[in-house]
């Protein structure tokens, strides 16, 4: 059974840079899609980035530039970097993995799902 649990959540100041980090059971990163999403009260599940098998990345135009997807197969763990956040981030962040088509960074096409981890950005 595939697990996920994402973990460096947060609350920060406008401007200030956090470090999520998602660890997986099982070599589930591996050769696999992966990716962030969020999700505000209120507001659909969107994604914030993503790598395909073929270790593409992929991002919203909101957060290209900010943030960085990265993971670490040796270690099973996906990681994003986010740099210059601002209020609108606010959200509850979700690590994915397993991508069975659609758009990429729609929420629908993911099988595999984190408990997510609170990101706060005060202005």
């Amino acid at each position: 059974q595939v697990q996920l649990v994402e973990s460096g959540g947060g609350s920060v100041q406008a401007g200030g840079s956090l470090r999520l980090s998602c660890a997986a059971s099982g070599h589930i990163f591996s050769n696999n899609y992966v990716g962030w999403f969020r999700q505000s009260p209120g507001k659909e599940r969107e994604g914030v980035a993503a790598i395909d098998s073929d270790d593409g990345a992929y991002y919203a135009r909101s957060v290209e530039g900010r943030f960085t997807i990265s993971k670490d197969n040796g270690k099973n763990t996906l990681d994003l970097q986010m740099n210059s956040l601002q209020p609108e981030d606010t959200a509850m962040y979700y690590c994915a993995a397993g991508f069975l088509g659609g758009r990429l960074l729609e929420h629908r096409g993911w099988i595999y799902w984190g408990q997510g981890t609170q990101v706060t950005v005060s202005s």
